[in-house]
């Protein structure tokens, strides 16, 4: 892992190893089933990129956009929890499953203990995202299997053909497979390498010939209408969006248009 990545897996684990106790009263939420068409976004809240600087929202300004996501048509929300880095926290995942209470809200983070995905089970979220890199086999099993355990959908992130292939082979068991024909397994791939923070937007189109026979997320760097046509036409069906969506002053007209693009490009 490089120095960026090591260091916000030993952050998290310090924070997962100072998670308070979780009763089984804090689990008892309820799950917004993600529903997926031809072609979705997965709309992002947050207040920084390392790479993209500031691009903080007030609390009720969160709360709106989250709704403006919603009434684009937005898959799912995704809200960055990490704090050091990306100046997150989890109450802003609680403010945003508070405003949508029918739109799927998943845990954006560098998640590294099950404990964390009961962590956002509690705080409302209906999926996390994991980061293959950051995870040896083993992990990336017990992570599943409590996602599984509790009803929240996983996006599994890759960088490299290596981390996509490895996480294609969970295809081969099962009860993956079935997630993953139902959505509640999802494939990403990142043009931001995290690793080093470089965005290669050619990474989408690369690594489109292996990309697992799930769902796939086109994620990072795209920015309009043209994009999500661009990437579903390379076999991806849904796109994480995210400083585009917060720097928009129409994210929900911007979610419609990706949308609208992405379903004619596939239906063609």
């Amino acid at each position: 892992m490089s120095d960026f990545l090591q260091s916000m897996a030993t952050l998290s684990a310090e924070r997962a190893a100072a998670t308070g106790s979780i009763s089984a009263a804090d689990l008892d939420k309820e799950v917004v089933p993600l529903r997926l068409g031809v072609f979705d976004v997965i709309a992002e809240i947050k207040d920084r990129s390392p790479a993209e600087g500031e691009l903080a929202t007030e609390s009720g300004d969160r709360s709106q956009r989250a709704r403006e996501y919603a009434s684009g048509g937005a898959a799912a929300i995704s809200v960055l929890t990490e704090p050091s880095r990306f100046d997150g926290s989890l109450d802003h995942l609680r403010d945003v499953v508070a405003a949508v209470p029918n739109t799927p809200v998943m845990r954006k983070d560098f998640l590294v203990d099950p404990v964390q995905i009961l962590e956002a089970r509690a705080a409302g979220a209906s999926g996390v995202l994991l980061i293959a890199t950051m995870l040896d086999d083993a992990q990336i099993r017990s992570m599943l299997d409590c996602a599984a355990e509790h009803e929240l959908f996983v996006l599994l992130e890759s960088f490299d053909e290596q981390d996509l292939v490895r996480t294609a082979r969970l295809l081969d068991n099962s009860a993956d497979q079935q997630r993953a024909e139902r959505g509640q397994l999802l494939f990403g791939v990142n043009t931001r390498d995290l690793r080093t923070l470089h965005v290669d937007p050619e990474r989408l189109r690369n690594l489109a010939p292996v990309l697992p026979a799930g769902r796939c997320v086109a994620e990072s760097g795209l920015h309009d209408a043209a994009d999500a046509a661009a990437v579903a036409g390379l076999g991806y069906q849904l796109a994480l969006v995210g400083t585009a969506l917060m720097r928009s002053d129409a994210p929900a007209t911007l979610v419609q248009e990706m949308r609208t693009a992405g379903s004619a490009r596939i239906a063609a």
